[in-house]
């Protein structure tokens, strides 16, 4: 997902859990999966990519397979 709002708005996270209203998301960096970061769902920007599972077990994993999303983004600003 892309943040819509907030101080770390336009940065990309994976979501782990998600409820009715609420996203926990993680970066792997500043929100780790020992510390998930629930973020209301209208703050949030599904872009429909799907991580291999393998992808979600460690921090430096998450880092890694959100690095050439947030690259883009830093290149644009």
């Amino acid at each position: 997902v892309k943040n819509k709002a907030g101080h770390e708005r336009n940065q990309f996270f994976v979501v782990l859990e998600c409820n009715d209203s609420y996203a926990y998301i993680s970066d792997g960096r500043h929100r780790k999966l020992e510390n998930l970061k629930k973020k209301n769902l209208k703050h949030l920007f599904v872009t429909n990519k799907i991580l291999p599972e393998e992808f979600l077990t460690t921090n430096r994993k998450i880092r890694e397979a959100l690095r050439e999303y947030n690259r883009d983004i830093s290149q644009h600003n």
